[in-house]
C-alpha cells in the first residue's frame, strides 16, 4: 500500500497540491487524471520520492518495492537491452552481479564460497532463475524480437527504447508500479498487450494516461485532479464521467432548490417582519435562512477546444486511386505493390506495427515523397489537409500565430482567422504568441486550426494526439467523427481508430497489404491470427463485413 498524508506542495506563491489525502491498495490499478498542468506527472514524483513535498509525508508498506517508468530515454544508452530491463528489480540485480564477479576470480576462497552461498540462497528466493526468461517474455510482448535483446540500448530507435524501459518498469513483479503516460509510442499491439499485463496484475498500479480506452480497460478507480485535490472515484474513466456529471448536476438542482426556498424565506421576512402577530414566525425565519448554505459548484479547470472540421466543397465518387505503389528505404521495402481505391464515405485507419511504412504511404499521398514504382491520382472535386508527424518546420518562424493562420486562409479579415484560433483555446493576447515559443499542445492545436480554416474534404493524420491533453483527444475524437468528408489516417489511441474509421487498412512487415470494410474491433477480432503472419500473398482483399 502506498498513501498520501496531508501532503502540499507550492511552487513560489502557488499550491500545485494542497492538504492531499489518499490511499492507493493492493489488487487496484488507479488512473490519475487531469488537465494539462493540474501536476499528474508531479504527484507521481510526490509519490516515488524523487520530489520532496512542502508539508506532509508519503507513506509505503515496509519491505514493498516501488517501480516506476523512466523517462530519460538515453539514461541506459551503454548498456545491454536485457541487462537494463533486469536492473529494474535493483537488488536481484546486485546479486547477479556480486555473483559474476566472484566467481570470475581467479583465487576463489572459503570466504567467497559462504558469501556466494549466501547470494545463491537470496537469488533463488527471489526467482533469480527465472530472470532472464522473465525479462525476453516481457520484451517479446511488447514487440522488441529476440535478436535485439543483447543489443546496447543506443543501438534502438526511440520507440523501441521506450518499449525496454517499460518492460524494466514491470520486471519482477513490483509491489507498485507507478506509470507515467506508458502508451506514449507504442503501437496498438503493445497496448493491447500491456493492458492485458496490468489487468492480470496483482499488485498496486497508479498511472498517468491521456488514452481513454487504455484508462476503461485496465482502472478499478480513477484519480480526478482539478484545484489542487485529488477526488477518488471507483470505476474506470467512463465511469467516473458519468459519476462527476451527475455529481454536478445533483449540486446544481440542490441549489436550485435552496435558492427558491431563501427566495420564499426572504419574502415572508419583508412581508411580515413589521406585523406583531407574525414576528416569532418571522424570526424564526430569519434563523432558518442563515442556515442554508448554497454549496460551492467550482468550474473545472478543464478546457475543452471546439474542433469542427467542415468542406468547403462537397466531395465527388472518385476520391483516390492507387495502383502498385512500392517503395524502399534503406534497403528494406517498406511498401509492396499497394493498390486500392477510396470511396467517398471512406474513413481509413492505417495499422500496423511498421510506423515508417505508414508514414511513408502519407507522405507520397501528400507528394512530399516519390514512389519507387506505381501511381496514384486524386479525384477532382478532392482538397486535402495533412496533419504530419514531424511538423517541426512549420514552426521554425518568429510569424504570430495569428499571421502564421493568415497565410493560409482565404478570407483575410482578423477577427475571421482569430475565431478558428479561439476555438483552439487561443484567446485575447494568445494571438500574438510567437511559434518559436508554443508548447507541445499548443503547435498541435495551431495545426487543427490550419486544418479547419483549409475547408479541405480530404484529411490525412499520421498521430495527431502526440502532445495533446485528454481534453483535447476527446475533441479531436469528436471532430473526426462529425467529418463528412474522406479520411486517412494512423493514431495510437483505440478509442479514435474505433470511433472513427469504417474501413482498416494494415501495413505488414515487408509491405504488404491487408484492406478490410470493418470497424477496428471487428478486425482484430477476426484476423487475431492472420494479422500475425509475416508471409502474405500479393494479392489485395478488400472484404465487406
Amino acid at each position: 500500500m502506498i498513501s498520501a498524508n496531508n501532503v502540499t506542495l507550492r511552487v513560489g506563491k502557488k499550491a500545485l497540491f494542497e492538504d492531499v489525502n489518499i490511499k492507493f491498495t493492493e489488487g487496484n490499478c488507479y488512473g490519475i487524471i487531469g488537465a494539462n498542468g493540474a501536476g499528474k506527472s508531479t504527484f507521481l514524483k510526490i509519490l516515488s520520492g524523487q520530489l520532496e513535498t512542502t508539508n506532509g509525508s508519503v507513506h509505503i508498506t515496509p519491505g514493498q518495492r516501488l517501480s516506476m517508468l523512466e523517462q530519460d530515454h538515453f539514461k541506459y544508452d551503454e548498456e545491454q537491452v536485457l541487462n537494463t530491463v533486469m536492473m529494474g528489480n535493483a537488488r536481484l540485480f546486485e546479486i547477479m552481479q556480486e555473483k559474476d564477479a566472484l566467481y570470475a576470480k581467479p583465487d576463489f576462497s572459503d570466504e567467497d564460497g559462504i558469501r556466494a552461498s549466501e547470494l545463491e540462497a537470496e537469488f533463488a528466493e527471489m526467482n533469480g532463475w527465472e530472470a532472464e526468461s522473465d525479462a525476453e517474455t516481457l520484451l517479446n510482448g511488447l514487440g522488441i524480437e529476440t535478436e535485439k535483446h543483447y543489443l546496447l540500448m543506443k543501438e534502438l530507435t526511440g520507440s523501441e527504447k521506450v518499449k525496454v524501459l517499460l518492460a524494466r518498469a514491470l520486471f519482477g513483479n513490483p509491489d507498485i508500479l507507478l506509470l507515467d503516460e506508458p502508451t506514449n509510442h507504442l503501437d496498438l499491439d503493445a497496448i493491447a498487450w500491456l493492458e492485458e499485463f496490468l489487468i492480470n496484475f496483482d499488485n498496486t498500479v497508479i498511472v498517468v494516461s491521456h488514452d481513454r480506452y487504455f484508462l476503461n480497460k485496465v482502472c478499478t478507480h480513477i484519480a480526478d485532479i482539478d484545484y489542487g485535490k485529488i477526488q477518488l472515484y471507483a470505476g474506470n474513466y467512463d465511469f467516473w464521467y458519468e459519476s462527476s456529471q451527475l455529481m454536478i448536476r445533483q449540486m446544481k438542482e440542490a441549489n436550485k432548490k435552496k435558492e427558491e426556498k431563501i427566495k420564499e424565506l426572504q419574502e415572508f421576512i419583508q412581508r411580515f417582519s413589521a406585523n406583531a402577530s407574525k414576528s416569532k414566525q418571522a424570526t424564526a425565519r430569519k434563523r432558518a435562512l442563515e442556515k442554508i448554505e448554497l454549496d460551492e459548484i467550482r468550474p473545472s479547470s478543464r478546457k475543452y477546444p471546439y474542433i469542427d472540421f467542415r468542406p468547403n466543397r462537397e466531395i465527388g465518387n472518385e476520391v483516390l486511386m492507387v495502383e502498385n505503389l512500392s517503395k524502399t528505404i534503406d534497403g528494406v521495402k517498406v511498401l509492396d505493390g499497394l493498390t486500392f481505391t477510396l470511396g467517398h464515405d471512406d474513413k481509413v485507419a492505417l495499422v500496423g506495427g511498421n510506423e515508417q511504412a505508414k508514414t511513408v504511404l502519407l507522405k507520397i499521398l501528400m507528394e512530399e515523397m516519390e514512389p519507387d514504382e506505381g501511381t496514384f491520382k486524386w479525384g477532382v472535386t478532392t482538397s486535402r489537409a495533412y496533419f504530419p508527424k514531424d511538423y517541426t518546420h512549420e514552426f521554425d518562424s518568429d510569424l504570430t500565430i495569428a499571421d502564421w493562420l493568415t497565410q493560409y486562409s482565404e478570407i483575410k479579415d482578423a477577427t475571421y482567422v482569430r475565431g478558428f484560433l479561439g476555438r483552439m483555446l487561443f484567446a485575447g493576447d494568445d494571438g500574438v504568441k510567437k511559434l518559436r515559443v508554443l508548447s507541445g499542445g499548443e503547435k498541435v492545436r495551431c495545426l487543427f486550426s490550419k486544418m479547419m480554416i483549409s475547408g479541405a474534404n480530404v484529411l490525412l493524420f499520421d498521430e495527431p494526439t502526440n502532445h495533446l491533453d485528454m481534453e483535447s483527444i476527446t475533441a479531436l475524437n469528436n471532430g473526426m467523427i462529425k467529418f463528412p468528408g474522406v479520411m486517412i489516417f494512423t493514431s495510437r489511441d483505440h478509442q479514435i481508430v474505433q470511433t472513427t474509421a469504417n474501413r482498416i487498412m494494415e501495413i505488414l512487415p515487408g509491405g504488404k497489404l491487408i484492406d478490410k470494410i470493418t470497424t477496428y474491433d471487428e478486425y482484430l477480432a477476426s484476423d487475431e491470427m492472420a494479422r500475425k503472419r509475416t508471409v502474405y500473398t500479393s494479392d489485395v482483399n478488400v472484404e465487406d463485413n
